[in-house]
């Protein structure tokens, strides 16, 4: 019998769940950063342009290759030349040659290929702006996610606050009740108070709980790995915001912006590179290698050459070519126009934004001060018997609706800090450093 059950104990201390992940919030974005997914995705993208870099780089240096053959030959004499040969037999062989040696291949002029080289340098800026704007969205995401666990626990707390206060009305007025100074209904409508603030409670709970579970989704954590905040909710002044200079900063540094200006680029050059495919091309090819029936009669062989290649009718391919590549700069044109406009409405939504938020922030402290003196100066008249409890559970419902305005009110000044630094390009700069 002691078998199984230590079987049993060890099964069960083996299947415990693992110590929770706690994060503050920087941590959150740097473990993001390392593993989520798109992240991730964006930076073989990268990596995938670099080497169609290479590969456009390849075709600008000499080839050069290396041969080893061996063959066996029987020619038809007559079918070769249409006619039979007297005194020649039909056929020759069938014999045998061998041969080793080299080959090069060289453009030395080829603007084309030059062109698609630097297109191809532009690809790159372009993936790495892509990457950039993946990333500052994976860190606005867990910026936001985080943010509302954070309000989430706020609630929780508040209301874990507000059990305790309607536990210690429900004590007050059973208390008054007992000594036969309180009524009955008071005692009741405190009891019913508190089931209320309970049940707020159970709510608050489970939508923090939820909101955890989604934060460990973006963080592509374990499944089975819980989730906690180190972080407690904080206000965190910040200067007054220059518009101008805001914008300035937010065109230089908008990852989208980037990536349309290295799509110009790329398309400008391949433009130019559809043009320069009507200029010859200038190129040199060579073939030596040691020929013969075995290798104690080879002989070098050889062949040498330069070839001057002039386009002279191409079926409409580089008309076509330019003007695909035309379309694709007008088209880019707009694209830009569009994206400067997004980013002046996202800085100006931003910053009006954090400006109403900080004015909320101090209303709603001022708010949540005032209630905490109403629940104390109802308490007082509760307990000289200058009124009933009706008067306490309404200063206790404005201290609950003050304790909610503060919370959202923080949330929504640290959502709009991080709103403004998404629009100017700065999440990961001012999240993950």
């Amino acid at each position: 019998m002691r078998i199984p059950i230590l079987l049993a104990l060890a099964t069960g201390a083996f299947a415990q769940d693992p110590a929770p992940l706690k994060l503050t919030l920087r941590d959150a974005v740097q473990l993001a950063l390392k593993q989520n997914p798109r992240v991730i995705l964006a930076n073989l993208g990268v990596a995938q342009s670099e080497q169609d870099r290479n590969i456009a780089r390849s075709a600008l240096l000499p080839q050069v290759g290396g041969n080893i053959g061996e063959s066996d030959n029987r020619a038809n004499l007559e079918a070769a030349f249409g006619l039979r040969i007297p005194g020649f037999a039909q056929h020759i062989g069938p014999y045998r040659f061998e041969q080793f040696g080299g080959s090069f291949k060289a453009d030395v002029l080829d603007l084309t290929l030059w062109r698609r080289y630097r297109a191809s340098q532009s690809a790159i800026e372009s993936s790495r702006a892509q990457e950039t704007t993946v990333r500052e969205d994976s860190v606005m995401l867990v910026v936001s996610q985080y943010l509302g666990c954070q309000r989430a626990a706020a609630d929780v707390e508040a209301a874990r606050s507000r059990v305790d206060l309607a536990q210690a009305l429900y004590d007050q007025a059973a208390d008054l009740q007992k000594n036969g100074v309180g009524t009955g209904i008071d005692t009741l409508r405190s009891n019913v108070e508190l089931q209320n603030e309970k049940q707020r409670l159970i709510v608050a709970r489970t939508e923090l709980e939820t909101a955890l579970y989604a934060l460990a989704r973006l963080l592509n954590v374990d499944p089975k790995q819980r989730v906690e905040l180190a972080d407690a909710v904080k206000f965190f002044d910040t200067p007054e915001v220059n518009l101008d200079q805001t914008l300035e900063r937010a065109y230089a540094a908008r990852p989208e912006l980037r990536q349309i200006l290295s799509q110009q680029q790329k398309a400008e050059l391949e433009l130019r590179a559809a043009s320069d495919a009507r200029l010859p091309k200038i190129s040199v090819s060579g073939f030596w290698a040691e020929q013969g029936l075995n290798s104690s009669n080879a002989i070098p062989v050889y062949n040498y050459s330069a070839n001057l290649d002039v386009p002279i009718f191409t079926g409409g391919r580089i008309q076509a070519e330019r003007e695909r590549a035309s379309l694709a700069i007008r088209q880019l044109k707009q694209q830009e126009q569009e994206v400067r406009n997004r980013i002046v409405l996202d800085v100006q939504t931003s910053i009006a934004q954090l400006r109403s938020a900080r004015s909320q922030v101090d209303v709603a402290n001022l708010g949540i001060e005032l209630a905490r003196q109403e629940v104390e100066q109802s308490r007082d008249r509760f307990q000289a018997g200058v009124t009933n409890n009706v008067e306490v559970i309404q200063a206790q419902d404005g201290l609950a609706r003050a304790g909610d305005n503060q919370i959202a009110a923080l949330y929504r000044y640290n959502q709009s800090r991080a709103d403004l630094a998404h629009s100017v390009g700065q999440m990961e700069a001012l999240y993950a450093k």
